[in-house]
């Protein structure tokens, strides 16, 4: 595991544009792999994972939606 690698949520969220909170559910929920640390149960995620999701979204004016799409949900 390569520290550098990987970010906390808050990075995550910055990231892709989301609040920490969609980050986690997204993670929570199977959308977004997390990884978690095993002294603080952190989540932490693959900048690669990111960059997935975010290839994903590219072109789409709403994330959300997008996001929601992939797993099936309707809007």
């Amino acid at each position: 595991m390569n520290v550098s690698d990987y970010v906390r949520t808050s990075e995550a969220a910055e990231i892709l544009g989301v609040s920490p909170g969609t980050v986690r559910n997204w993670a929570d929920s199977g959308k977004l792999r997390a990884r978690r640390l095993p002294q603080n149960r952190y989540r932490l995620f693959l900048m690669k994972d990111l960059e997935a999701v975010l290839r994903a979204l590219e072109g789409s004016e709403q994330p959300a939606r997008a996001a929601q799409a992939s797993s099936g949900k309707e809007a």
